[in-house]
């Protein structure tokens, strides 16, 4: 009979958003999933029974190799100050700073998981001053290092594993755990910047509702509007690492069928992108985001031609808070 995969879930510098995100797992729920390919949660802090001293007793059985350790899974970043000392963030009840402990046990740890961009870059947290000096476990913004190095691998040579996002999607971290429980998980299923490529091949664009606005140029010019955001709301769909229209929150959801501009958070430094995030910034009118693989002269000759072939109902349509003017309706002798 084939051994339990065996995960622990730490909670560092972040606002348990993923954990919120991971909580919103469907058909079946997220504990049953898990259960289904064979993990098991060896603790959580929103979702464990044990604290205080179990909890300790458990790290420590971790820390001398008493108890095996398949995944360590870490959601927010890593707080280093004051000093590189860590003792901005003592984990309760130890006196140890959390950066210690992570340290420690992802030595142990035969995969070591960063939930949420916060534990792969820094996010939120180490935005702005970064008085805690918060960085990710491997990387810091978009540079390698971080709280583990760049030189770390765990158990099974592999890099930290970056399930990236703000929050990141309950189905990315579920399926990353399942994999590396089956062991289906390696070096070459992970993008260059240690993301999971079965979501981070693509593209937010990709099944995105307002794409035939986009195609026509047919821009949205108040956060209300249907029409494309990319061109003055400051949405980086067309750059951004994802499947999020693809592969709904809840079956139904994603930032841009909400009405949200995509702010690509799951790449380092979304956080601070140097502008408002509902602001597309130009220079003599053409975005400074560009879609990505497209060159610039190419996407100003393709804006032009699409903006002069826009049918009246997409021009119309787009400036509205609803469609109103439908499709017209093709007839066989046309």
């Amino acid at each position: 009979m084939n051994e339990r995969f065996k995960v622990l879930w730490l909670q560092s510098g972040g606002c348990g958003g993923c954990t919120m995100s991971l909580l919103c797992a469907e058909s079946p729920d997220v504990l049953s999933t898990l259960d289904g390919f064979g993990i098991d949660l060896l603790w959580h802090p929103s979702l464990s029974e044990a604290s205080g001293r179990e909890t300790l007793a458990l790290l420590a059985r971790i820390e001398s190799g008493e108890q095996a350790l398949d995944a360590l899974c870490v959601e927010g970043s890593l707080l280093r100050g004051p000093n590189g000392s860590g003792r901005f963030h003592l984990f309760g009840g130890s006196g140890r700073p959390m950066l210690d402990w992570v340290r420690s046990l992802a030595a142990r740890a035969r995969y070591t998981v960063a939930v949420g961009s916060c534990a792969a870059y820094g996010g939120v947290t180490a935005a702005g001053a970064n008085p805690s000096d918060a960085c990710g476990l491997q990387y810091d913004g978009a540079q390698l290092g971080g709280a583990l190095g760049a030189e770390y691998r765990s158990k099974e040579g592999l890099r930290v594993i970056n399930v990236a996002g703000c929050p990141t999607h309950p189905g990315w971290v579920i399926d990353t755990l399942a994999a590396l429980a089956l062991r289906e998980l390696d070096e070459d299923a992970l993008d260059a910047l240690g993301r999971p490529r079965m979501y981070a091949d693509q593209l937010v664009h990709h099944g995105c509702t307002r794409n035939e606005y986009y195609e026509f140029k047919a821009s949205a010019e108040k956060a209300s509007d249907i029409g494309c955001m990319m061109e003055h709301l400051g949405c980086k769909g067309t750059q951004a690492h994802g499947d999020c229209n693809t592969r709904l929150w809840n079956g139904e959801g994603s930032c841009t069928r909400g009405g949200y501009a995509c702010i690509n958070c799951t790449a380092p430094n979304f956080e601070e992108p140097g502008h408002a995030f509902a602001v597309t910034p130009k220079i003599a009118g053409i975005p400074i985001g560009l879609p990505a693989d497209m060159p610039k002269a190419w996407f100003v000759t393709l804006a032009s031609l699409s903006k002069a072939a826009t049918p009246k109902r997409v021009k119309l349509n787009a400036v509205q808070p609803r469609a109103i003017i439908p499709p017209a309706i093709h007839r066989p002798e046309d």
